[in-house]
């Protein structure tokens, strides 16, 4: 009986080890890939036909500054063998301006969207669906100047959205 429970330990410890194993050589074999990506493609059609030009605009403009400097090692824009990342972005929503629950009376504002890499053929490789936050303060001015603050919120989600980039893409 005690032979029996020994082995079954044994097995159990070692198959519980496995997982982890293939999860840790997975996760080197993704930081070990040279992806580069010759071009970035940010799709915000899904976002304007929720909320609008205006808030698509500033979030498309956003990912434009800010997703060159995140992946700036992994661009490659005259190799033809590098593959294509698209950026879409499908949602957001923007918390209270009076501020809420969060941290410091802070309230969340919330960017849904996917990192899609596209082979240097133009061929589906994977696709990250992605959910970033990012917190708003309420400050008296914004109260004044309602849109430049609406413009801020949404600057901060595309910082906190391409922030998340390299992690998500195994870089």
């Amino acid at each position: 009986m005690v032979e029996s429970a020994i082995s079954r330990r044994t097995v159990v410890l070692a198959l519980s080890g496995l997982p982890l194993s293939l999860t840790l050589g997975a996760t080197a074999a993704l930081a070990q890939n040279n992806l580069r990506f010759r071009d970035i493609l940010i799709n915000v059609e899904p976002l304007r036909a929720a909320v609008g030009d205006t808030t698509a605009a500033w979030m498309e403009q956003g990912l434009k500054q800010e997703l060159p400097q995140v992946l700036g090692a992994r661009l490659a824009p005259g190799d033809r063998s590098a593959a294509v990342l698209e950026v879409r972005i499908d949602w957001i929503y923007l918390g209270p301006s009076g501020g809420g629950t969060g941290p410091g009376g802070s309230a969340q504002d919330t960017v849904v969207g996917s990192y899609i890499v596209h082979g240097p053929r133009g061929g589906f490789v994977s696709q990250t669906p992605l959910r970033a936050i990012a917190f708003y303060y309420p400050n008296a001015v914004d109260q004044a100047m309602v849109e430049q603050a609406y413009y801020w919120r949404v600057v901060a989600l595309a910082k906190a959205f391409a922030g998340w980039a390299p992690r998500e893409l195994g870089l």
